[in-house]
């Protein structure tokens, strides 16, 4: 009886035939593994997937879903196909195994039906977008959890002081109160006083003192102080006291004038300014009178004409006073206060020395220095600050000067101002000491 010839296992799984001997195996080509490119495709599939895709159009919603519908049918052909092939790895088949995999398998005729994705659920995503959020994700979170010793202390020094909740300072509207009346011209104030800034630098007078052979601060100091005590006999405007030295000093400034002339220009000033400035000004024979008959009254009217000439008729002109009445209006003062600025005002422009300050810094330091005399909190606030222009540093040197000259009034032979800020209609704030904190 003949011998059946012996199969290999790895050919009867493949449900190979063998009819002759070893010519049939080489036939079939199982042993030498050339006809293994069914196997061989199984390493690649992954490329099947689209995990290694990479298209070169931008991923649009229509072909993301291509996409995916495609690595979904890829994925169940893998199924099938590793269904339908026997597992050649081992070489004995085991029966549980092809148990398992009809288990596993799923029907042929229930295909999964890929939906296609609605187009608002897809989102396009830029990764270098992506990248960067995530980069300043990560270095936010470091940043913030990175706290100093110093931090925590500085946040918690801040807390009780309450400088965390602080709330921001409103600015007043000074100007609310006359909105109904027409001689404020609150509609225009605010221009007017842009010019006024524009203006006082043009017809501020320069340092003189230096031009002047026969005249010396000191002479001045005596002249202002008269003028004080003729300006209260005649009950004239503030407005006519501060033009009238505006002008001695500009015309100080262009015109060398004798020492026996000084006087006789001080009564002209004065003339010229309650012309301007008065509805009822006194008469030149006034002046004569209180001078003691020592100038006639051409001579009076001669350097009245004198003044104007040099002065090119110019008395429109910013003076300390017009800024000052603004800033004491910012700074929502009392009685009191508004005395206190204007005496200190008053000194400032009775000594030589401030005129190297512009107006506009003269009567902001007044009112500097008085909230300062009267402890008024706080000091310096943001409606003063925007008024004036100036900030408290700015006016510092300049307040500084004012009340050196308010220390040292009761003490000097100049004393009308001080009788006149002595009297209790002006709430004797002569007699008030000065700031301390701005003593030098």
């Amino acid at each position: 009886m003949a011998s059946r010839p012996i199969v290999p296992l790895q050919q009867q799984a493949r449900g190979e035939e063998v009819v002759g001997g070893g010519k049939e195996q080489k036939k079939n080509g199982a042993v030498d593994g050339k006809n293994r490119k069914a196997l061989g495709d199984i390493g690649n599939l992954d490329l099947v997937k689209g995990v290694e895709i990479k298209p070169n159009r931008p991923i649009t919603r229509s072909f993301c879903a291509q996409l995916l519908a495609n690595a979904q049918a890829a994925a169940d052909a893998e199924n099938n196909k590793k269904l339908a092939i026997p597992n050649v790895a081992n070489p004995k088949p085991n029966v549980a195994d092809g148990i398992v995999a009809k288990r596993v398998a799923p029907k042929p005729a229930e295909k999964k039906v890929t939906a296609k994705p609605k187009p608002h659920e897809i989102i396009e995503i830029n990764p270098a977008e992506e990248v960067q959020k995530h980069k300043k994700k990560d270095g936010g979170e470091k940043k913030k959890k990175s706290q100093t010793l110093t931090s925590v202390l500085t946040a918690r020094s801040k807390a009780a002081c309450g400088l965390t909740k602080k709330p921001k300072e409103q600015i007043i509207d000074i100007d609310a109160g006359d909105s109904g009346n027409e001689l404020a011209a609150v509609e225009y104030i605010e221009d007017m006083y842009k010019f006024y800034k524009l203006a006082e630098n043009e017809s501020r007078p320069h340092q003189y003192m230096d031009s002047q052979p026969e005249i010396n601060e000191r002479m001045r100091a005596i002249l202002v102080d008269w003028l004080i005590d003729v300006h209260t006999k005649f009950d004239l405007s503030l407005e006519t006291l501060y033009l009238t030295i505006n002008i001695i000093d500009r015309f100080l400034a262009v015109k060398t004038v004798p020492r026996k002339e000084l006087q006789l220009v001080g009564i002209s000033a004065m003339l010229m300014a309650s012309k301007y400035e008065e509805i009822w000004p006194p008469e030149v024979h006034d002046f004569v009178c209180l001078s003691d008959r020592a100038f006639i009254h051409e001579e009076i009217l001669a350097m009245e004409k004198i003044i104007l000439g040099k002065l090119e008729w110019t008395l429109t002109v910013p003076t300390p006073y017009v800024f000052l009445v603004r800033f004491i209006k910012a700074s929502v003062p009392d009685q009191e206060l508004e005395n206190m600025a204007h005496f200190l005002s008053e000194l400032g422009m009775m000594h030589y020395a401030t005129l190297m300050y512009c107006p506009s810094m003269v009567a902001a330091s007044a009112v500097f220095a008085a909230r300062c005399t009267l402890n008024k909190t706080p000091i310096w606030n943001e409606t003063l600050k925007l008024h004036t222009g100036y900030s408290e540093k700015q006016l510092m040197n300049c307040a500084q000067l004012l009340v050196s000259f308010h220390s040292t009034i009761g003490g000097e032979k100049l004393k009308v101002l001080y009788r006149k800020y002595s009297d209790p209609e002006r709430g004797a704030v002569a007699f008030l000491s000065p700031a301390k904190n701005l003593i030098v």
